[in-house]
């Protein structure tokens, strides 16, 4: 029987991308016993996955986790984070270990240069890519999510007026530049007639409830409310997605939702736009591209460096709400 490690530190998001690998592994290599390493707050994001047989979480220890590892005696190490922390792990174990071409050169030509050689495909395809060699491909059924049944949030926790559907609008992002600036958010939620759940963490809760103060009635403040797999559980339960570039994107991508993003220094260019595998979904992409300083960043700012914040601030609301109702009635 293979024992295979899979690597992937964080975030929400870049783990929510690495199911597909997680699953393809299970069901087409034979016998095969599939752990997932992962930093030791994001453990419960892979906890519930039935395709796992553990779930290692990394803590401030080093030394008990490589011992626990080693016992494990790992034939097969894939590593999907490639970095200095994955090379100790891989040190260690000393198994045969295979490791996500970060493409970092060409990101840097990207966000410095404006120069894109990176290749038109999804990192989905790159991370199963890196699993070719002990045979396994793309089954091409998207990504996964799993939420404990405890989790799951009946609708009838939300608002009468809710309860026979919603908009799920995330209005956080990691960093302030990958999301829309307040007063967008305000002309955002204002604009669409349909009734809105907000989601976000509890970062969020105060812009949240500055949003739900122009219509309590219409709008419903879920942010820092409900737990990520609470708040999943919303995601799929929602009509349809409006997100920046954020984990919850690749959880509502992993349900099959209708999504609108919205993308600010980031781009999809980068190869993690909203994943469906062969699935036919409905989704509709946001982004100012004609400016030339996107993308400034690979991850993101805390604010503009260049102070003017064109990306978001040059956000057609109007055809975010067009495609809100084109994608309501669907």
């Amino acid at each position: 029987m293979p024992k295979i490690l899979i690597i992937r530190f964080s975030s929400i998001g870049d783990i929510v991308l690495t199911t597909p690998v997680i699953r393809c592994i299970k069901k087409q290599v034979p016998n095969a016993e599939v752990h997932f390493l992962t930093k030791q707050s994001f453990v419960n994001i892979v906890e519930p996955n039935p395709y796992l047989t553990k779930v290692w979480g990394l803590g401030s220890d080093w030394s008990i986790l490589l011992a626990a590892l080693k016992q494990e005696a790992f034939d097969v190490v894939i590593d999907l984070h490639h970095n200095l922390r994955t090379l100790k792990v891989k040190r260690a174990l000393k198994a045969k270990a295979y490791s996500f071409n970060k493409l970092n050169v060409e990101k840097w030509l990207l966000t410095n240069f404006k120069i894109n050689r990176l290749p038109a495909i999804h990192i989905v395809d790159r991370y199963l890519a890196t699993a070719e060699a002990i045979g396994v491909s793309n089954d091409m059924q998207g990504l996964d999510y799993f939420i404990p049944e405890a989790a799951r949030v009946s609708v009838a926790q939300l608002p009468v007026t809710h309860r026979n559907g919603y908009v799920g609008v995330v209005i956080g992002a990691a960093l302030a530049t990958k999301q829309l600036p307040l007063s967008k958010l305000k002309a955002l939620c204002a604009a669409i007639e349909q009734p809105i759940v907000l989601l976000g963490g509890p970062e969020d809760a105060v812009n949240g409830q500055l949003l739900a103060d122009i219509n309590q009635e219409k709008i419903f403040n879920a942010c820092g409310k409900f737990k990520l797999h609470e708040s999943a559980s919303l995601v799929q339960q929602a009509k349809v997605i409006v997100t920046h570039d954020t984990g919850l994107m690749h959880i509502a991508a992993a349900f099959k939702k209708p999504i609108i993003s919205i993308w600010g220094n980031t781009v999809p260019a980068f190869g993690m736009g909203p994943y469906y595998g062969n699935a036919e979904v409905a989704n509709a992409l946001f982004e100012v591209s004609d400016i030339n300083c996107r993308p400034c960043s690979k991850i993101g700012y805390k604010q503009c460096p260049k102070g003017h914040f064109k990306c978001m601030q040059l956000q057609p609301i109007d055809a975010i709400v067009a495609a809100v109702n084109r994608m309501w009635v669907l």
